[in-house]
C-alpha cells in the first residue's frame, strides 16, 4: 500500500486542476480526501462490490460506520459483473476495485456521481498517454473499444444508512478477452504496446478520484451559495470537465435501457443538458431527453 500512496503523490504533482485558485484547489482536495483512506487488498475475490457490502455490515455490527472512501482492491475476480448484470472479465493484469461513498449529496449532484467517476477514469487513462474519450454516461473507450467499465449502485444497510458503491474495472496489462468481447474491448498494454505499472495506474486513479469527487462536492457548495440549480440552467463545474472528455454530441446513436437486449430507438445526440440529460433528435424531428439508460454509436 505504501507504493500506491507514493504513486498518488507523483500524480498529484501532474494533476490538471484547471482554472481554480489555490484556496479552491485546497478545498476541492479536502472534500475528496477520504478516497483510499483505507485499502483492503485481496489476491482473488468473487466481487469487490460484494466484499464492500460485507465490510459495511461488519462495521455496523460493531456499532461503527464504514469510513468514506474505503476501497477493496483485488488482483483477479471470479464473478465480476457490470451494468444489467453483464459479466465483466477480470483476470490478473487489470485494475479491479470498489469504493464506498456516503449518500450525502443533494439529488441533483447525486445524479452526477457517475459522471465524476467517468471523469476520473478517463483522465487516468489519458495520464498514460492514451487518447481516451467518454461516451454518455461514463463508458471509457478508445475508438470503438471499451477500456474501462464503471458500476454505480446504492445500498441501505441494516441500520438504514445509505451508501453509494462504486465499482471500477480497468484493463491494464490483460490483453486476452473472451470471444464475445473480441473487437469490443482493449487494454492499456494493447494500446501502448508495452507493459504498464499497475501500482502507478492505481495511484493515479486514486488521485483522480480524489479530485473528481472533491470537485463534485465543491460544485454542490457553489450551487447552494449561488442559489441556482441545473433546472434553472446553472452550468455544473463537474459537467464542464466531463464535456471536454466526451465525444457523444453530434453522433448518431441507438438508445435503450439495456441495449444488448432491446434497442428502443435511433437518434442524433445533440447535447448534454445542465442536469446531465442526453438531448437527442429523433428521426421524425422530435426531441427527447434521457437521464438513464445507455447508448451505442452507429
Amino acid at each position: 500500500m505504501q507504493d500506491i500512496r507514493a504513486q498518488q503523490l507523483v500524480f498529484l504533482d501532474r494533476l490538471h486542476t484547471g482554472p481554480f485558485s489555490s484556496p479552491d484547489i485546497e478545498k476541492i482536495f479536502a472534500y475528496g480526501a477520504p478516497v483510499g483512506a483505507t485499502i483492503e487488498h485481496h489476491p482473488r475475490l468473487e466481487r469487490c462490490m460484494g466484499r464492500l457490502q460485507e465490510l459495511v455490515q461488519e462495521e455496523e455490527e460493531q456499532g461503527r460506520v464504514l469510513g468514506a472512501g474505503t476501497i477493496v482492491l483485488a488482483d483477479t475476480l471470479s464473478h465480476s459483473s457490470g451494468r444489467f448484470d453483464r459479466v465483466w472479465h477480470a483476470p490478473e493484469g487489470g485494475l479491479w476495485l470498489a469504493m464506498v461513498w456516503p449518500d450525502i449529496l443533494l439529488p441533483e449532484f447525486t445524479r452526477l456521481l457517475p459522471f465524476a467517476i467517468g471523469v476520473a477514469c478517463c483522465r487516468t487513462i489519458r495520464q498514460f498517454g492514451v487518447d481516451a474519450r467518454l461516451k454518455w454516461v461514463n463508458d471509457v473507450h478508445i475508438g470503438r473499444k471499451k477500456l474501462a467499465g464503471i458500476l454505480c449502485s446504492t445500498m441501505r444497510s441494516l441500520g438504514y444508512d445509505r451508501y453509494h458503491l462504486i465499482g471500477i474495472g480497468m484493463n491494464g496489462n490483460n490483453q486476452i478477452f473472451p470471444e464475445e468481447l473480441q473487437g469490443k474491448a482493449t487494454s492499456l498494454r494493447a494500446e501502448l504496446s508495452r507493459k504498464i505499472d499497475l501500482t502507478a495506474l492505481t495511484g493515479c486513479l486514486l488521485t483522480e478520484l480524489q479530485w473528481a469527487l472533491g470537485l463534485l462536492h465543491y460544485d454542490e457548495e457553489q450551487a447552494l451559495a449561488e442559489g441556482l440549480d441545473c433546472e434553472q440552467g446553472r452550468e455544473s463545474l463537474l459537467l464542464a470537465v466531463w464535456r471536454d472528455l466526451c465525444d457523444t454530441a453530434g453522433r448518431r446513436v441507438e438508445y435503450g435501457f439495456d441495449i444488448e437486449k432491446k434497442a428502443m430507438y435511433r437518434a442524433l445526440a445533440r447535447e448534454i443538458d445542465p442536469c446531465g440529460g442526453l438531448v437527442m433528435e429523433l428521426e421524425d424531428g422530435g426531441t427527447v431527453t434521457e437521464y438513464s439508460g445507455e447508448i451505442v454509436y452507429l
